[in-house]
């Protein structure tokens, strides 16, 4: 049996080289997933442009090292209150 490198339940990964935005197409910096599961990928631009919105509806991120999400420091004020 050939073992596979599944992330744990419940984690995130930043998006993978290859993966575009689901916007635009372009390289996928952000991904999050849904509360009802399903995952976007964004690239830098989509993701900060849309911050405000993906934040009501993220239940997870991950976003690429060199990346910073705007969104970030909205979900962590969300999360305090």
């Amino acid at each position: 049996m050939t073992p596979t490198l599944t992330p744990p339940p419940g984690t995130v990964v930043p998006p993978a080289t290859d993966e575009r935005c689901d916007r635009c197409n372009a390289a996928g910096k952000l991904r999050i997933t849904m509360a009802g599961g399903g995952e976007l990928v964004f690239c830098g631009h989509h993701a900060n442009k849309y911050a405000d919105d993906l934040v009501k509806i993220t239940v997870q991120f991950a976003a690429d090292p060199d990346f910073e999400w705007r969104g970030a420091d909205l979900m962590a004020s969300n999360s305090s209150n």
